[in-house]
């Protein structure tokens, strides 16, 4: 294992992500094997959830299939979920919610959880299967009213209620003096 690799792998051991990642594994039934890169590949996944070809928990890539298969599927895939790896590395507990809320927030901006998930784009969005190589994106795109995600969405301008003048001159006060009164 190179130098670098080490490092990723310490640290995602450290923060604990690793070790979950593990467990996730162990719980949906996947064979683990480990790469001389240090990640962990877990084949056989057996849960529908999360819905995706492959994720990664620390240095645990998870998928349904076996790698060979998705690699051939998607090239690349591999070096994309090693990629989050590193984000997990440096981010530790905090990769979770923050990749939620980042898909959250790609999902409502674009209709889809990864075209501008920075998470995900930094990762690679062709080799993780979401875009072609034109950046046209793969699979479906969530749509309301005619639009991607909630661009479509239109906010209604507050309903401003009209001044009532009162007593007096145009700036309402009466006397047309600033302390409200006309002269003693």
């Amino acid at each position: 294992m190179r130098r670098r690799d080490r490092i990723r792998h310490l640290a995602n051991w450290l923060n604990l992500s690793t070790p979950v990642g593990l467990l996730v594994a162990g719980a949906g039934g996947a064979r683990v094997r480990r790469r001389p890169d240090g990640i962990f590949v877990a084949e056989g996944y057996r849960f529908a959830f999360p819905v995706a070809g492959a994720f990664t928990i620390g240095d645990v890539v998870t998928t349904a299939s076996t790698m060979d298969r998705l690699e051939a599927r998607v090239p690349g895939v591999y070096a994309h979920e090693v990629r989050h790896a590193w984000q997990f590395a440096a981010t530790g507990v905090w990769f979770l919610p923050a990749y939620l809320v980042a898909s959250a927030w790609s999902l409502a901006r674009t209709g889809s959880p990864a075209l501008r998930n920075p998470l995900e784009r930094h990762a690679g969005l062709v080799t993780g299967g979401y875009a072609h190589a034109d950046g046209a994106p793969i699979g479906s795109i969530w749509m309301f009213r005619g639009s991607p995600g909630l661009t479509g969405v239109r906010l209604a301008r507050p309903v401003r209620r009209p001044r009532r003048p009162t007593a007096g001159g145009p700036n309402g006060a009466a006397g047309g003096s600033r302390a409200g009164g006309g002269g003693a």
